[in-house]
């Protein structure tokens, strides 16, 4: 939903209040919080994005980058032109300020802070039934955490448990969102670690193959800046994506979103990392050394309506009708390996921003 639409009190808060009432119920939306925490993502002055360049204003894809195994290098580095690295790792900052500044510019996040609010004491019963938990937060808690601060993946988790108390406790019971120090301890048998890559290990099957497919070259959300929202009433959301806020003409900041390479849904890092080297080769979590192969699909957009979505989208649901995709599904399906389909094929920076990311493996 784009954010300017929300701009709206009459239609756009509402309609997003009443679309929040029905999420609080889908414990699962929490699954797709990131993964990894600060290692993967980034810090406050730090991501493994860094450098990467943008053309939003010129058009819907991106150029190619340097690792595009169809571009000449020379050209591609006259077109890698970034004034200011952009702060990925700040996944959420309160203001253009917050995402831009040095981090020892900025007041520091402190999580005990947030834990500490005390929901009883802000409670509210004039504000009748409760569908969210926003009642419970008083307006200057509210302010407190907003006033020109900035969230990594780690804080991001601590404010989400203060904002959303009931819904978080829910979700950690049966979700996990770190990185295993010891995968051999019994602890990461339990079911909430199965859906972490980085909290279990690959099964003992060293003839298996593993392919990471997924579509690249469209714009794709990576962090965002909020603002309070301007109004008081009761149970209404406190925060909400600042959609006034551009960057310049080759910034990779539009209407309060930071973008990167991806498939328009799933940044490359979140889909491509763990083929390009968590699983590569023989680690910690991959101990038989399965191989990983990445095939990325380099996105076009339908040239005209008649060809509906395209066949050759790397959109993250129109990709299901991708022909390279399918020939590489069916192939592999029928008995080819993955360097009889032509290995690695790779058009984004997934292996050089892979390499900056420090994970013991």
């Amino acid at each position: 939903m784009a954010p300017g639409v929300l701009d709206s009190e009459i239609l756009g808060l509402q309609t997003l209040e009443h679309v929040m009432r029905v999420s609080r119920t889908w414990d699962s939306i929490v699954s797709l919080l990131p993964k990894g925490g600060e290692t993967i993502w980034g810090n406050m002055d730090w991501s493994p994005e860094e450098g990467h360049a943008c053309y939003l204003s010129k058009k819907r894809n991106f150029q190619p980058s340097l690792s595009d195994n169809n571009v000449n290098n020379s050209d591609a580095k006259r077109g890698f032109r970034v004034k200011d690295p952009v702060k990925y790792g700040r996944i959420i900052s309160f203001g253009k300020a917050a995402s831009t500044l040095h981090s020892s510019q900025l007041p520091a996040v402190n999580p005990k802070e947030l834990l500490d609010t005390s929901a009883s004491q802000n409670f509210n019963p004039a504000c009748g039934e409760a569908w969210t938990e926003y009642e419970e937060m008083s307006r200057e808690s509210i302010q407190k955490i907003a006033a020109d601060k900035a969230y990594t993946t780690r804080s991001l988790l601590d404010l989400l448990r203060f904002v959303a108390p009931k819904m978080m406790q829910r979700a950690e019971a049966h979700l996990s969102h770190g990185i295993a120090d010891n995968l051999d301890d019994p602890k990461y048998n339990h079911y909430k670690y199965w859906s972490n890559p980085l909290e279990m290990k690959l099964p003992d099957a060293p003839d298996m193959e593993i392919y990471c497919m997924y579509g690249v070259g469209i714009p794709t959300e990576r962090s965002y800046v909020y603002k309070l929202s301007p109004t008081n009433r009761c149970k209404s959301i406190p925060y909400q994506i600042d959609s006034s806020v551009h960057g310049d003409d080759d910034s990779c900041l539009k209407g309060g979103v930071y973008f990167v390479d991806g498939d328009e849904s799933v940044p490359v890092i979140s889909a491509g990392f763990m083929c390009a080297r968590g699983w590569r080769g023989r680690t910690r979590f991959n101990p038989s050394g399965i191989a990983t192969y990445i095939r990325e699909y380099r996105h076009k957009p339908p040239s005209s309506l008649l060809e509906g979505r395209g066949i050759e989208s790397g959109a993250h649901v129109d990709i299901m009708g991708n022909v390279a995709l399918i020939e590489d599904v069916l192939r592999v399906a029928a008995g080819a390996t993955g360097k009889e389909i032509g290995g690695d094929r790779i058009h984004s920076d997934i292996l050089r921003m892979s390499e900056k990311i420090n994970l013991r493996l």
